[in-house]
């Protein structure tokens, strides 16, 4: 148990690191995309600056929600702070559909409009969007490295935004280079609108994930198809077992079960059961708040075969 106390205290301090890392990243190209966004007078370069700067709101909330899903449980929050990195990730789903939105009424209106771009600033535009594509694959990549190992929602939505970053600004990289090629300008505000497409299509991912915790949607199924695997091994000590049900709070999951045991099997033993199933469930997670509840065999403990076969009803 102590172990896995010490496991999530190691997590928690490096999905702060992380987390803060994207903080700094997002700042320095929210600074160089409007700067040279209004140099130049591009609404795709102002619209990837709109977009970095959700990033950067979203990456400020996920640093605070991190920190607080990792306070431990007290009088107010019996099951702990996990569900902040779930709302989270809620918010910062709808912020980006905001943010795609402001982009689309901004790209409409300059489609109306002719543009002349410096030249000489729209290679310096050119420079800016090549490193937000370099800046944004490490970071999201380091995000999404850590939201794997520690199974935080906050930093995966965090790294999807970013992802759909790195795309939006090869995008605009790429359509920068062609009108400094073409000198067409009417690309910038296609380019644009392309670019809300992408983010409206990641919120709509990022919101159902969100929403889909919230609502203690149960773990996906490979996981608790593990977890009865792991309750298996050590079937030849009870009957059965029944009423499995788990859900996800931000880093935590919830494991719930019934364990049915011979009925001439003393208290102390089916706790010592329980507690062995509960610290090898916790190998595998160790982010999990397993709760085990004891019954009787209903054949009697004359009948209840204790070496049977692992049988699994699910009600």
């Amino acid at each position: 148990m102590t172990q896995s106390i010490r496991h999530a205290e190691t997590s928690d301090q490096k999905k702060v690191q992380t987390a803060r890392l994207s903080i700094i990243s997002n700042t320095c190209l929210v600074i160089l995309k409007f700067g040279v966004g209004f140099a130049i007078g591009s609404v795709s370069i102002i619209s990837e600056a709109i977009h970095t700067s959700i990033d950067l709101l979203a990456s400020l909330i996920s640093f605070f929600s991190v920190k607080k899903s990792a306070e431990p449980p007290d009088a107010s929050h019996s099951f702990g702070h996990g569900k902040f990195e779930d709302i989270s990730g809620l918010i910062e789903a709808l912020l980006i559909f905001g943010a795609a939105l402001i982009i689309i009424a901004e790209a409409l209106i300059k489609l109306g409009h002719e543009q002349e771009f410096p030249s000489g600033l729209l290679s310096f535009g050119i420079a800016v969007m090549g490193i937000s594509v370099i800046a944004n694959w490490y970071v999201s990549s380091r995000l999404m490295k850590v939201a794997k190992e520690t199974g935080s929602i906050a930093l995966e939505s965090d790294a999807l935004h970013l992802r759909t970053d790195i795309y939006t600004s090869f995008g605009v990289f790429a359509g920068l280079i062609l009108i400094h090629i073409t000198g067409l300008t009417i690309l910038d505000p296609i380019i644009a609108i392309g670019i809300s497409i992408v983010i409206l299509r990641a919120a709509t991912n990022m919101l159902q994930r969100s929403f889909a915790d919230l609502i203690d949607h149960s773990i996906p199924l490979k996981d608790e198809e593990r977890i009865k695997e792991i309750i298996c091994m050590h079937s030849s000590e009870y009957a059965g077992f029944h009423g499995f049900r788990t859900r996800r709070s931000g880093p935590d999951i919830f494991i719930e079960f019934h364990l049915v045991v011979p009925g001439e099997i003393s208290v102390t033993r089916s706790h010592d059961l329980a507690d062995h199933l509960e610290s090898d469930l916790l190998i595998e997670y160790p982010r999990a708040k397993v709760t085990i509840h004891i019954e009787p065999c209903e054949q009697g403990s004359d009948k209840c075969d204790p070496s049977c076969s692992c049988q699994i009803k699910n009600d």
